[in-house]
């Protein structure tokens, strides 16, 4: 599968936005996530993003790590908000595990990859080598610093899959299916049940954006 560059990378401030049309919109999340129309009494202030803030970036990953099945966006939406917890956390917490974080709240080995992978493979991605060899001899908190603003945070989660899942589990996941989905959560080391399929299936439900 050809990885295409990631044009939603190329801003460097998180207040930036993409500035084509998205595909999923802030209405099609709040409809599935209420919480996300607003930051408002966030316990995470820096790191809450509305709907309307996570929309833009959530598509450019979809289409350009290549996902356009909606059933596969909808995966990768529902492991993201489960996640992050409506998009209102982009580190780990709780249990607090150093290192460990971006929306798809990836371990510090995966982001440290990911980090790689942007300034080695991301042209436009405006991340170094050096910048990536200087945050590893660091400290995992500085791997994900790096990866983990919006530019590069919302589009994890579709790097992962792209990256680490193999083409089988990206053909079982895009046809919509249970087997699919539980073959998603095996890649990323996760149980299929519980509030995580829950949220899966009220998208998947949904039938498209």
């Amino acid at each position: 599968m050809k990885l295409l560059t990631l044009a939603l990378l190329l801003a460097t401030s998180t207040s930036a936005q993409p500035t084509a049309a998205p595909q999923l919109t802030a209405a099609n999340i709040i409809a599935i996530a209420p919480s996300t129309a607003s930051c408002a009494g966030s316990v995470a202030q820096s790191e809450c993003r509305t709907a309307a803030q996570a929309a833009p970036w959530l598509t450019y990953s979809f289409s350009n790590f290549g996902h356009s099945a909606f059933s596969t966006q909808a995966a990768l939406l529902s492991l993201i908000l489960y996640e992050t917890a409506n998009f209102t956390y982009s580190v780990n917490h709780y249990p607090g595990v150093p290192g460990q974080g971006t929306r798809n709240m990836q371990s510090p080995a995966f982001n440290l990859l990911y980090a790689k992978w942007l300034s080695e493979s991301c042209k436009n991605c405006r991340l170094s080598a050096a910048q990536v060899a200087n945050a590893e001899g660091a400290s995992v908190e500085a791997v994900l610093d790096l990866v983990n603003g919006d530019e590069f945070g919302f589009g994890s989660a579709a790097w992962f899959l792209a990256t680490q899942c193999t083409a089988d589990v990206r053909a079982a996941l895009a046809t919509g299916t249970a087997e699919g989905w539980e073959a998603y959560m095996g890649c990323v080391g996760a149980q299929a049940g519980g509030e995580r399929q829950a949220i899966w299936e009220g998208i998947i439900g949904l039938g498209h954006w």
